[in-house]
């Protein structure tokens, strides 16, 4: 099977609120750039897009457009880490 895209680790700010919800609020790129998220769209557990996911997908609006962004939950193993965000890019021809 051919690998269509790519995960991009990203740096995501986020605030829990008081029901202990998680927000994305910013994705932060490797490279400094900056994108605001607009609106939390949808939140579903990963798997309903892909079996091989482990954690939670959201769909949110940056921009006016609709994106796919993942929490990847870590292992119990790893108690100071809960996670870690990514995006999944187009794998380049």
């Amino acid at each position: 099977m051919k690998r269509t895209h790519d995960r991009v680790y990203v740096k995501v700010n986020a605030d829990f609120d008081s029901t202990g919800y998680l927000h994305p609020r910013h994705i932060i790129w490797s490279d400094g750039r900056i994108f605001k998220i607009d609106k939390v769209m949808d939140f579903r557990p990963a798997s309903y897009m892909n079996k091989n996911l482990s954690g939670d997908c959201y769909t949110v609006v940056i921009h006016g457009e609709e994106k796919f962004l993942f929490f990847e939950k870590t292992s119990e193993y790893f108690a100071s880490r809960v996670g870690r965000w990514f995006v999944e890019c187009p794998v380049a021809k």
